[in-house]
């Protein structure tokens, strides 16, 4: 063990619970401070982050709906391309276009300092393991952090887009127009937004769970069916009730949950074999 590691080690055992306290005050005040810069600068570039990113998927020129108009062409398949959205944003409150602009900026800036913060909370956590586990656990920060994006991106891009499609186009009768208040719009862009990032964090689960020997590759294979049931129904609470938009996020789910399993799959090979490593060398030592 390195000296400087073990010296770590020494300062974390001597703590007290008010010194454990201190450290994640600490913590926690440099993650808010975080959120707000972020938040301060989403809320300064209204222009931008409100009316070209939150405004995006509301308007016909938005990249999803341009790159699906070019696929209808390709495979002149018109039903594909989405060139209206038969639905208006009002403001129905005094306050909401000022609350949701400041709603939204807290969003955005949790979702642009979310490594930082979840760097935080590792720093806070990775003391109070084993040597073995930090090492094993190296690079959580990255690989959290770009899971969270890419399911960021995929909420964004494609199932906010589709669903919104789908709700601006469905009708009771054509008397009853679709005039969504603001706060609905940024709810529901929000909510899919953001399950789509926690969702894509189920490998980052696995790993951990199979890492502490909760879960083994064997079990998560048992269980697929069961798995996939669990997924479309968390898929059809999360999303409007169309077909398209649940399978579109039970889809990548399922291929994270194959993926979670062959990560058990390798934790397994290497812990199989240290341990056959450490009994030959146990043997030798005889």
């Amino acid at each position: 063990m390195a000296l400087d590691q073990y010296k770590d080690e020494e300062e974390e055992e001597g703590m007290s619970f008010l010194d454990h306290l201190e450290q994640l005050r600490w913590h926690l005040l440099r993650s808010v401070a975080a959120i707000l810069i972020f938040t301060v600068a989403a809320f300064l570039a209204k222009s931008i982050v409100f009316g070209v990113v939150i405004l995006g998927p509301s308007k016909v020129d938005f990249i999803t709906y341009r790159v699906l108009c070019q696929i209808s062409d390709y495979l002149s398949i018109p039903p594909l391309c989405i060139d209206t959205l038969p639905f208006t944003i009002q403001s129905r409150q005094m306050t909401g276009q000022f609350s949701m602009h400041l709603t939204s900026s807290m969003v955005v800036g949790l979702i642009v300092s979310f490594p930082y913060l979840f760097w935080e909370v590792w720093k806070f956590i990775a003391p109070g393991l084993y040597s073995k586990e930090r090492q094993a656990a190296r690079g959580a920060v990255f690989f959290v952090s770009l899971l969270f994006f890419l399911g960021t991106a995929f909420g964004y891009f494609i199932l906010a887009p589709l669903s919104i499609n789908f709700l601006a186009n469905y009708q009771l009768d054509p008397s009853i127009l679709n005039e969504f208040d603001i706060t609905s719009y940024i709810g529901t862009l929000t909510m899919l937004v953001l399950a789509s990032a926690i969702m894509f964090q189920l490998p980052v689960v696995i790993y951990f769970l199979s890492m502490s020997g909760l879960v083994t590759a064997a079990m998560l294979k048992s269980y697929r069916r069961h798995s996939i049931v669990v997924i479309l129904i968390i898929s059809a609470l999360i999303t409007p009730p169309d077909v398209i938009s649940q399978v579109l996020i039970a889809m990548p789910i399922l291929v994270l949950y194959e993926a979670g399993i062959q990560v058990a799959k390798r934790l397994e090979r290497k812990r199989a074999e240290k341990e056959l490593a450490d009994n030959l060398k146990y043997k030798d030592n005889e």
